[in-house]
């Protein structure tokens, strides 16, 4: 069953049967919003990028996104760029998977971004959510929807955290400006 998160809400990562996670996949899917022309409605390709940023405290540590696609511990891992867009409310557009058991003991967080780096806005974008899959059986845990669209570039998503033996997820959902994770920095430190 899977949870429709609000901003800010978080979730367990726990299995139903007290079992605990060991292998996500954060999924990121979006659609050109339609524009009405001169000429009748028409679309433009959108290049989203997810990025997974790990943490140690609040120190970066690691970026997995379309130029690195594996972290340096090689826990983390990112399917590839999608240039396009397309999947709205279906599958994901881009994927980062996510091995909980081989995630490093000091990165206590993973925090997952979305930006525009052909630098449209959101205003631009329609059906575009991140949602959590369990990697080992395909059933999706929680979703968070992207409402509204807006004149900003990028989105903070979401954060995997450590809680106690276990992993939460938490739904961030902050609006923010830049092409890369670099330049999200910023928005990025007050969700830790």
């Amino acid at each position: 069953m899977t949870v429709n998160l609000a901003k800010g809400q978080g979730i367990s990562l726990q299995k139903a049967d007290g079992g605990t996670l060991t292998a996500v996949r954060m999924g990121l899917g979006w659609q050109s919003a339609r524009r009405r022309g001169l000429f009748g409605s028409r679309t433009k390709e959108i290049d989203l990028d997810a990025s997974a940023v790990l943490f140690a405290g609040d120190q970066p540590v690691d970026v997995v996104f379309f130029r690195h696609l594996v972290s340096d511990d090689g826990s983390v891992r990112h399917t590839g760029d999608n240039l396009v867009g397309g999947a709205g409310t279906g599958g994901d557009d881009e994927a980062i998977l996510v091995d909980l058991q081989r995630v490093p003991v000091h990165i206590d967080q993973i925090v997952f971004t979305v930006n525009s780096f052909t630098g449209q806005t959101f205003a631009e974008v329609q059906n575009a959510f991140c949602r959590l899959v369990d990697e080992t059986n395909g059933q999706e845990l929680a979703r968070y929807t992207l409402d509204g669209g807006g004149p900003y570039t990028a989105q903070i998503m979401a954060k995997v955290h450590r809680a106690g033996a276990g992993w939460q997820m938490t739904a961030i959902g902050t609006p923010a400006n830049g092409r890369t994770f670099q330049d999200l920095m910023p928005a990025i430190l007050p969700s830790l």
